[in-house]
């Protein structure tokens, strides 16, 4: 599975809520895992207990949102990404100049992960900014592709 931006997070959210069905098993298929062989996740937003709480105050309807009362404010995960031992191996990427979803976004996926005996890689980058996708630019950036089929690779997704 991979995601970039609020996709990066929806990467993140599939790659917890697997075993959360949303409705009666009808067939064979509805009794497949939905469990994700791994996740590359991109820029991600929303990941971050500052993040969830930022969302949880905007609009008519806000809501508190729940987290143990030790949770580390800057740094803790957002509470709607439950991350466990499960949870599939997972890279992660992004630049710290993003302005659009902060990096503490993906430090807190990575703090978590760690936590949980998942296995993960990140890489972080000076500049990329947000939304560089695909398209190649000047920074070393651009060659994220590389690392991530090197990584596939490692974790035995493809062969070398």
């Amino acid at each position: 599975m991979l995601g970039f931006s609020a996709g990066g997070h929806l990467s993140a959210a599939i790659s917890t809520h697997f075993a959360k069905r949303l409705y009666p098993a009808v067939d064979a298929a509805d009794k497949e895992s939905c469990r994700p062989a791994f996740a590359v996740v991109i820029y991600p937003g929303h990941l971050s207990l500052p993040a969830a709480q930022w969302d949880a105050d905007q609009g008519p309807r806000k809501f508190v949102v729940r987290h143990p009362a030790n949770a580390d404010k800057h740094l803790g995960l957002n509470p709607d990404v439950p991350v466990t031992r499960q949870t599939p191996p997972t890279f992660l990427l992004q630049a710290e100049d993003d302005h659009v979803d902060n990096v503490d976004d993906s430090l807190a996926y990575y703090i978590a992960l760690k936590n949980a005996g998942v296995p993960v890689e990140m890489h972080l980058y000076a500049q990329g900014g947000h939304a560089f996708g695909l398209r190649r630019t000047k920074f070393p950036i651009t060659g994220w592709p590389q690392l991530v089929e090197t990584w596939l690779a490692t974790i035995g997704m493809i062969s070398e």
